[in-house]
């Protein structure tokens, strides 16, 4: 998803009191809410009208909206639990995915080969990012978002920042490029194929096969086009890799290195650093090309060289191991395997479908966990706590091989 960073602001007197009374009495203070935030609605309307939306859309497409405050809690909620990068992984770029992955490079060929000669970035990395976004399209989200981003413009923290996003989907809606029942996506306002904010469908959306509307919801084409123009105006650079496995010299010190701090390929050559199969670096690329190493799970695990390419798919979501894995799953569908190098641990990461049958077997053994979905959350990790304690095994939660294993 697309990402901007922005200032924090606290919350106004009157927001803080209405966000304490809703937490505490959700069901008598709801006509307060609704009161509230029409309230609010009414102060942003001139400053909608300055960011180019008329009053007559500002109260159709407002109308009857009411605030979801339950929105509020994912904005606040700051996770415990935090998934080691083979993890992160697994679950990402399984062979589900991969399948899928070249299933779709070949359905939507045509187009992808007429996007990649437009904008200069191949049709596997706009795949991968399809893949990871929303699974091909069928994860899009389910807020509307005028709903969403509104309640997120009158309450809770980076209300500025929303209330940008809240305009860019009033704008959006004004222009009929999508129908306000179809414009729908996460709590925090990214929708579509390859979930963009608002704002950046503003910027970046393309209509891609002429029809007069830049549609992301329903139109693939569209969306794909529209994600190799993000990649295209944030430097992609046509025909160079994002970067590659390496394979590092025993005692190497890797401190301070990263995808920022970039070197010629020749310097990383000559501290010992050659491709995984044990080629010279300079057989693979421009000995004067820099790089930066990238070592996610320190020396011990699998470490690469990464080039201006990835820092371009850093830039579609502010994180190394998201990069890391729309670079992995671009790899995998053009047909590469799977990391030379193995994780650094005893215990590896689920797929999508070993995570259901982990749940499938939780709930047999009685635990309330809800459907099988493949989503570990709260309830699936409490569940294998106890089942670890039982087995005598750590009681972290975590949904790895060892605990699948052993209820096998």
């Amino acid at each position: 998803m697309p990402t901007r960073r922005s200032r924090r602001r606290s919350l106004r007197p009157l927001h803080k009191l209405t966000l304490v009374l809703a937490l505490a009495l959700p069901g008598v203070t709801l006509a307060q809410n609704s009161a509230d935030f029409a309230a609010c609605m009414q102060k942003l309307q001139p400053q909608a009208a300055r960011a180019g939306i008329s009053a007559q859309s500002f109260a159709q497409f407002t109308q009857g909206v009411v605030p979801d405050m339950s929105i509020l809690e994912k904005l606040n909620y700051q996770p415990e639990f935090r998934q080691p990068i083979w993890d992160y992984l697994a679950g990402l770029v399984d062979d589900q995915r991969i399948s899928e992955g070249r299933s779709n490079l070949s359905r939507h060929g045509e187009v992808l080969q007429r996007v990649s000669a437009q904008y200069g970035v191949d049709p596997a990395t706009v795949v991968a990012v399809w893949g990871v976004e929303s699974n091909f399209g069928q994860t899009q989200g389910k807020y509307p978002l005028v709903q969403a981003l509104g309640t997120l413009s009158c309450y809770g923290r980076r209300q500025a920042y929303f209330q940008k996003e809240f305009f860019a989907t009033l704008r959006i809606l004004q222009s009929g490029d999508i129908q306000p029942q179809r414009l729908v996506g996460s709590w925090a306002g990214a929708f579509g194929h390859t979930q963009f904010m608002p704002s950046t469908f503003e910027r970046l959306a393309v209509d891609f096969d002429g029809d007069g509307r830049r549609d992301l919801m329903d139109n693939s084409a569209d969306a794909l086009a529209s994600t190799a123009n993000f990649l295209a105006k944030g430097g992609w650079q046509t025909g160079q890799p994002w970067g590659f496995e390496v394979r590092l010299p025993a005692g190497i010190n890797t401190a301070g290195e990263g995808r920022r701090n970039k070197k010629p390929i020749s310097t990383w050559a000559a501290r010992g650093i050659t491709t995984v199969d044990g080629r010279p670096l300079d057989t693979v690329v421009s000995s004067t090309q820099k790089a930066g190493l990238l070592t996610p799970a320190g020396a011990a695990g699998p470490a690469f060289l990464v080039f201006r390419n990835f820092d371009v798919i850093y830039g579609y979501n502010a994180a190394e191991s998201y990069a890391l894995a729309i670079a992995h799953l671009s790899d995998r569908l053009r047909g590469a395997g799977p990391f030379a190098t193995p994780w650094p641990t005893d215990d590896p990461g689920l797929s999508r479908a070993e995570r259901v049958a982990l749940q499938k077997r939780l709930l047999d053994r009685g635990h309330d966990i809800g459907e099988p979905d493949g989503l570990i959350g709260s309830k699936t990790r409490e569940a294998i706590k106890t089942e670890q304690n039982r087995l005598g095994l750590t009681p972290d939660g975590r949904a790895g091989q060892k605990i699948l294993r052993a209820l096998q």
